[in-house]
């Protein structure tokens, strides 16, 4: 099975940038997308025509954030949230149960300049966790999306300069350690244990060119599928977003 994560900035942007020719060429059984900001119903009818089963999951506010899920294989449910009005709101979790997993495509919120938004991301993060928690004791989880947090140093180009900032402070990443912790992995690292692999790069100064970047982007899996994988990877040579898609492919 092939499951493709993709923060999109803008999917209408996106479009057209590659963003079906992209789709046909790899030809996944599964595509997660954050930020999709704009009401991708028009979009619809050509993604049924490459035989994907559409689900989105907007925000409120028009132009914002939203989810978006596609695949081949019609999942058992469909789940909207995480039951909490404040960040439901903002159309950041959208779970796909199949038989054997649950699926959950996530967009983090950002902390913000002068992490104004940390308090809310750090209780996104709790009742994430909470969340979690309570699915994986049905069937394992596969997690994928922008988690808007560098986990370690060797995850950014520049951490000593960013330890206080956005993305890179205390309170995410001990976050991500406890959650981890569950008995969760972070698939990549079971296959990569270079630095210099980032899925995120700012618009500016040229720093993709330059690989200045942080990974910010995952494929967490519940630590019983672990035999189960057989690849992740990031797709850094797909352009059309800050972001680039990454990969997982599993038994």
């Amino acid at each position: 099975m092939k499951l493709i994560s993709w923060n999109v900035n803008g999917i209408n942007s996106c479009v057209k940038k590659g963003f079906f020719e992209f789709i046909k060429k790899e030809n996944a059984d599964v595509y997660c997308f954050q930020e999709v900001k704009s009401n991708p119903e028009s979009l619809h009818l050509n993604l049924l025509n490459l035989g994907y089963n559409f689900y989105f999951y907007p925000a409120e506010k028009k132009g914002y954030s939203g989810v978006l899920a596609i695949s081949k294989i019609k999942p058992i449910s469909v789940i909207k949230g995480i039951n909490d009005r404040d960040i439901d709101k903002e159309g950041r979790v959208l779970t796909l149960e199949f038989e054997d997993f649950y699926l959950i495509n996530t967009y983090f919120p950002n902390s913000t300049r002068e992490l104004k938004r940390l308090d809310f991301k750090l209780r996104f993060n709790k009742l994430f966790e909470k969340f979690c928690n309570e699915l994986k004791e049905k069937k394992p989880l596969i997690i994928t999306g922008d988690l808007n947090v560098a986990h370690k140093e060797i995850d950014l180009r520049n951490p000593k300069s960013n330890m206080k900032n956005a993305g890179f402070t205390k309170e995410e990443r001990e976050w991500f350690d406890i959650f981890l912790k569950l008995g969760f992995i972070d698939s990549f690292r079971e296959f990569n244990s270079e630095g210099g692999n980032y899925t995120w790069w700012p618009y500016y100064n040229n720093l993709r060119e330059r690989n200045v970047g942080w990974r910010i982007d995952y494929f967490v899996v519940s630590g019983v599928l672990k035999n189960k994988l057989n690849n992740s990877v990031i797709l850094k040579y797909v352009h059309g977003s800050d972001h680039c898609p990454i990969k997982l492919e599993i038994d």
